[in-house]
């Protein structure tokens, strides 16, 4: 039997994470379905009602505690009594990510798995201490950041362990250092994106990393899983931003990176970009930083079709003209945007597929790079539609999740996948995946565009919208599974920029091969020989 005590040892209730614990974000962000969503859904899907609701925070059960009077009164020996609870108010909003597939699970009223016991530690001698103590105890380790993932990397599992614990990270919440010489910053993992920006901000300087879960997620966990943002075209990916790390494991702490560029070696920092939490815990990440840009100049494009919308962006990137965003839609995504985006200005008709397009850096830097890719894109075939599409898409940009939150409570499931490959696979992979879905959920509307772009290839995120309908959970699993197997058979690759997770873990040995599973296997026996951190994650 559990504990009666549902608190730590002063019974004081920890700072709730900040998204909504059945929902993405701020509840205050979200909205009601427009009219023109609410026919696409009668008229595409026959989605015409309201899913059941589910139960309210304070009826959730989740099945108890298993950690002893003796566990908790070591954690809080550690940690500090205010800094521990037990309590299913603090356990409940640390019970998993933010995927569609947890949200349902949120509905549930049969009992839910959720960590039994929530820390707060405050020094990477805490984390130690933590560590070993879990070690000894049997007991897993769970590090949580802003509660984001949407592929399972955040499922509390016990595995053969005692108990599980969250080891939230909100307190690592500092800027370390500042070095506008050589451009670089040092930040703590627990700092959310805006609060990063927003620091950095006070010395003239930006990080630039915006991806959509940008309002919440954590400098530590851009780092753990290898995360891209939408500005990647120009500042690149959070892990080419990554000068150096601070990692706790259980076999000692590892401060990594020392110059902007090394022979000694194979360079260590890339075991823990991408690492989940399975191998050490990110306490702070040593980042390429760069001045406020003083102009931002935006177009928006339409093509008359996907295939010559990328092989307009492939020409972009290749020719090196510098945009700092670089997307396009496909003719599906562009029909739905123009029904959900909230309209800015005069805009002209969109047809075909949207591109958009922003340029950041000097006035003379922009207007150069400006000018061109939008010679590069008018010779491709694009005809431009001005700024205003452009600036409607920045302004709604991080507010896609609300609307599927909206979508499943009127009864349409609303889910995510993304994946990478060459340009020249690139068509090939669009289909197979798009295939695959709608074989699996048949009906189902699968929307795609192109988010990342790269000299030889190029990222496709897909979103797929079908009725809920009975047993939406195996119905996704199966459509997932589906989808991962046509993403391997056509050459990408399981993730781009979401991570493995639990979801993606049965591809990991397809992606990197079984002598590569091995190594990541030699890797967490040496740095977790006890197996304790987010087990079930990553490695096969």
């Amino acid at each position: 039997m559990a504990p009666e005590k549902q608190a730590g040892p002063a019974g004081a209730a920890l700072p709730l994470p900040p998204m909504k614990w059945d929902a993405w974000g701020d509840p205050d962000l979200a909205k009601e379905l427009s009219a023109d969503i609410k026919a696409l859904l009668a008229a595409a899907l026959g989605v015409t009602g309201d899913a059941a609701p589910g139960p309210a925070a304070d009826e959730v059960v989740l099945r108890p505690s298993a950690l002893t009077e003796a566990d908790l009164d070591a954690l809080a020996a550690i940690v500090g009594e205010a800094h521990l609870s037990a309590a299913d108010a603090d356990r409940l909003p640390r019970a998993g990510g933010k995927s569609t597939p947890d949200l349902l699970r949120r509905r549930s009223r049969e009992p839910q798995d959720a960590p039994d016991a929530v820390v707060l530690p405050g020094s990477e001698d805490e984390i130690a201490a933590l560590l070993a103590l879990c070690a000894e105890r049997r007991i897993a380790v769970v590090p949580f950041g802003g509660g984001t993932s949407v592929v399972g990397g955040l499922d509390p599992e016990r595995g053969a362990f005692a108990a599980v614990v969250s080891l939230d990270l909100r307190r690592f919440d500092r800027l370390l250092d500042v070095d506008a010489v050589s451009g670089e910053a040092v930040l703590g993992a627990g700092l959310t994106g805006p609060a990063a920006e927003e620091l950095l901000a006070e010395h003239g300087l930006e990080l630039g990393h915006y991806p959509q879960s940008f309002r919440f997620a954590t400098i530590g966990g851009f780092a753990a899983t290898r995360s891209s943002g939408q500005d990647s075209a120009g500042h690149g990916r959070f892990d080419e931003m990554v000068r150096g790390l601070r990692v706790v494991t259980p076999a000692g702490v590892l401060d990594l990176g020392r110059a902007p560029a090394s022979a000694a070696g194979p360079d260590l920092r890339e075991l823990f970009l991408g690492s989940e939490g399975t191998l050490g815990v990110i306490t702070a990440v040593r980042v390429r930083v760069h001045p406020v840009p003083a102009v931002k100049a935006y177009e928006a494009w339409s093509f008359p079709d996907f295939a010559t919308g990328a092989a307009a962006l492939r020409t972009v990137e290749q020719q090196e003209t510098g945009p700092t965003v670089i997307r396009l839609s496909d003719e599906a995504e562009t029909m739905v945007n123009l029904a959900m985006t909230e309209k800015i200005g005069g805009e002209p008709a969109v047809t075909g597929c949207l591109g958009v397009t922003v340029f950041e850096g000097t006035a003379d830097q922009v207007a150069d790079r400006h000018r061109s890719t939008r010679a590069a894109l008018l010779a491709a075939g694009a005809t431009s539609l001005g700024e205003a599409p452009a600036r409607a898409w920045e302004h709604g940009r991080f507010n896609a999740p609300y609307l599927r939150d909206s979508l499943l409570a009127a009864g349409a499931l609303c889910e995510t996948l993304e994946t990478a490959t060459d340009w020249r696979r690139l068509a090939d992979l669009r289909l197979a995946v798009t295939t695959a879905l709608t074989t699996a959920l048949p009906g189902a509307l699968v929307l795609c565009h192109i988010s990342h772009v790269y000299p030889t290839g190029a990222s496709l995120y897909f979103t797929v919208v079908a009725a809920l309908g009975e047993d939406p959970l195996p119905r996704w699993g199966a459509a997932k599974r589906a989808a991962c197997d046509a993403i391997v058979a056509t050459g990408g690759t399981i993730t781009h920029h979401h991570a493995v997770g639990a979801d993606h873990r049965p591809w990991m040995t397809d992606e990197i091969g079984d002598l590569g599973v091995r190594i990541l296997r030699a890797v967490k026996a040496e740095l977790d020989p006890a197996g304790i951190l987010n087990p079930g994650k990553l490695i096969p």
